[in-house]
């Protein structure tokens, strides 16, 4: 079994690249471009979240290594519907300001490769129908959240699970709900992004 990309180890590493995407952003762009593109969306998004790096720098090559393993880790766990799937964010020892702009930076991303880029006219009413309408709608609001420090810190951890769950189900069921709109767009099973 291979290991996980973590948060905080690609945010690290795309910092260092220099790319203008955070890990949670570039998560969330993947698993919507997924939903949308299937596997066959692997070059535009890694072009995208590394745009503008110096793909010379030691730093972009093992950055594109670590989006590499991000790919193909959420591509098996969206296409398989495995119940692992989570969006990459903050582990619960980041702080709950760091969490929560991670939170948006991940609907950002997510929203952001659903809705830019040129779409048939069939995606774009699924777009506009449930339940992917709701997820979008949802999902926008979820980008203006905010850590209140009224609430007690139970109270913040159990919104913070319930809008992490929510995310992981909506990102699994926006995959499934667009299947048949990017069948005949995906490359074959055992192409891989390398």
């Amino acid at each position: 079994m291979h290991e996980s990309v973590g948060h905080d180890q690609l945010d690290d590493a795309l910092r260092r690249c220099g790319a203008t995407w955070c890990a949670a952003q570039a998560h969330g762009l993947l698993c919507s471009r997924l939903a949308v593109q299937g596997q066959a969306a692997a070059g535009d998004w890694l072009a995208r979240v590394l745009e503008d790096t110096d793909a010379q720098k030691a730093a972009c090559g093992e950055c594109r290594k670590l989006l590499e393993a991000l790919f193909e880790e959420s591509y098996r766990q969206l296409a398989e519907r495995q119940s692992e799937f989570e969006p990459l964010l903050p582990d619960d020892t980041a702080s709950g300001p760091a969490r929560v702009e991670a939170l948006s930076h991940w609907c950002e991303g997510f929203l952001h490769g659903l809705v830019s880029g040129t779409h048939p006219a069939e995606l774009k009413a699924k777009l506009a129908t449930e339940p992917i309408s709701e997820i979008i709608k949802d999902t926008l609001q979820i980008t203006r959240a905010t850590a209140e420090s009224d609430d007690s810190a139970e109270t913040r951890e159990q919104a913070w699970t319930e809008l992490v769950e929510y995310l992981r189900v909506a990102a699994q069921l926006t995959y499934e709900e667009l299947a048949g709109l990017r069948s005949g767009a995906a490359p074959a099973a055992d192409e891989s992004i390398h």
